[in-house]
């Protein structure tokens, strides 16, 4: 049952809310001021927090800042009966989740409630398995083989400067990674690192998302909201997936990029901002340019500095190492990996490249229970592997990446039997299975 803490000078709206959330299966305590607060919170750890503002000593914001620094993890809704914008950004700045204007529906608390812990838990799960990289190691990409040492150099090399970057590369490579490492490593590192995937919302929640609305611009819209364009002010706002976004908005992105002012979904009052671009996908942008499903102007627009992930099977001499420092991340008593394990995981050709090795690395840790590795853990089988002399080999076709290595030898293949996949399958000593995977990744015959 998730722990949650009220914090607000009146007795009347605690009391409301306490028995609204209680009724709604959560376990509540309430305080009465920034003290009381401020004495239950040094106690006691709580899931989420619903706090004041303006509030007898200490203050909402003051309760903020410390939860920030000491409870990280907890997660925050202010509430207020004075409607500034600029506190809301403020509080939203130093980590407040959302933020909501009294008076407001209970029922909007408890479906904002909701949906905040229900989206801790799923990122929870997610860091069990997951993302670009690990969430602690953002100033870190780690690997000495010579594409990643020119691809760490490129990014020393921009990060100091202002110039916009756009970071290309497969899924699971490490773009968001990379783009934090940007903004560490600039003049802007004090300053709001802000995050946007692109692909995941629809236009119009993704147009409110990036820009902010007003009360009343659309349907549910109770209360003026900033973007967060906004909330990324003096800092840099990163935009994932930025091909899968729609033309309207790309015209809109580009009407704020080139103006450094922006219009709320709503709103009549243009605001300035000073923010950082970094963009990343994993689609072929001048490809889309030519196809007409990206502007040409944005693409120009963005393109300023372009750098790519390389992806791992490029790399895989990091293998050993990537492999040690996800086993001591999870303090597993056995990081050094037994030589037949390091062979499976670098003949493997990774198309879900470093987020597809910490999975199988988490997965293998739990079924080895704390024993050392070994190949019936790791589970790849010989379908997965790039057979020696086939696709992908380590030491073939020397002078290309190893996936135009691949990618060539299987036209090959295809030419020499006339199309016979299964033959080509032979030739290339690999499962016919494995074959139509390959094809599919180097999009050939598609």
């Amino acid at each position: 049952m998730s722990r949650i803490l009220i914090i607000d000078d009146e007795p009347k709206m605690t009391k409301l809310i306490s028995l609204t959330l209680e009724e709604a299966g959560y376990n509540v305590e309430s305080a009465i001021n920034g003290r009381e607060g401020m004495d239950a919170l040094k106690k006691n750890e709580y899931d989420l927090v619903v706090s004041d503002i303006r509030l007898p000593a200490p203050d909402g914001m003051e309760i903020l800042d410390w939860l920030t620094k000491n409870r990280p993890d907890t997660i925050v809704i202010m509430m207020t009966a004075f409607a500034e914008v600029k506190m809301a950004v403020t509080a939203m700045k130093m980590g407040a989740a959302d933020y909501l204007i009294k008076p407001f529906p209970l029922d909007e608390l408890k479906l904002q409630i909701r949906k905040l812990l229900k989206h801790r838990r799923t990122e929870e799960l997610k860091n069990m398995r997951e993302q670009d990289f690990d969430a602690l190691a953002y100033d870190n990409f780690i690997g000495k083989s010579t594409p990643a040492q020119k691809f760490i150099e490129l990014l020393g090399k921009v990060a100091v400067t202002d110039t916009t970057v756009l970071i290309s590369g497969e899924s699971g490579s490490g773009k968001e990674l990379a783009a934090r490492m940007v903004h560490n490593k600039s003049d802007r590192q004090s300053k709001p690192f802000v995050a946007v995937n692109c692909a995941a919302l629809t236009e119009t929640l993704l147009e409110s998302e990036l820009f902010g609305h007003e009360k009343g611009a659309f349907t549910g819209a109770i209360a003026r909201k900033p973007g967060r364009f906004e909330l990324a002010d003096g800092g840099t706002i990163f935009l994932d997936e930025i091909g899968e976004m729609s033309p309207t908005l790309q015209a809109k992105l580009l009407r704020v990029l080139e103006e450094k002012r922006l219009l709320r979904v709503g709103g009549v009052e243009n605001i300035k901002i000073d923010v950082r671009l970094v963009t990343a996908t994993n689609r072929n942008l001048k490809e889309m340019v030519k196809d007409g499903r990206f502007r040409e102007d944005l693409y120009f627009r963005i393109n300023v500095f372009p750098v790519t992930v390389p992806p791992l099977r490029e790399r895989v001499e990091d293998i050993p190492r990537l492999a040690r420092y996800f086993l001591k991340k999870k303090n597993y008593p056995h990081i050094e990996v037994e030589p037949e394990v390091l062979e499976l995981l670098t003949k493997y050709s990774w198309p879900g490249n470093i987020r597809e090795l910490k999975n199988i690395l988490d997965r293998a840790m739990i079924l080895a229970g704390g024993e050392p590795l070994d190949p019936g853990t790791v589970g790849i089988d010989d379908d997965d592997l790039n057979q020696a002399g086939g696709p992908g080999a380590p030491g073939s076709g020397l002078g290309q990446s190893l996936g135009e290595t691949e990618k060539n030898q299987i036209e090959a293949a295809l030419e020499k039997t006339g199309g016979n996949k299964t033959e080509a399958a032979r030739l290339l000593g690999i499962t016919r299975r494995r074959l139509y995977s390959r094809m599919k990744i180097h999009q050939i015959g598609q």
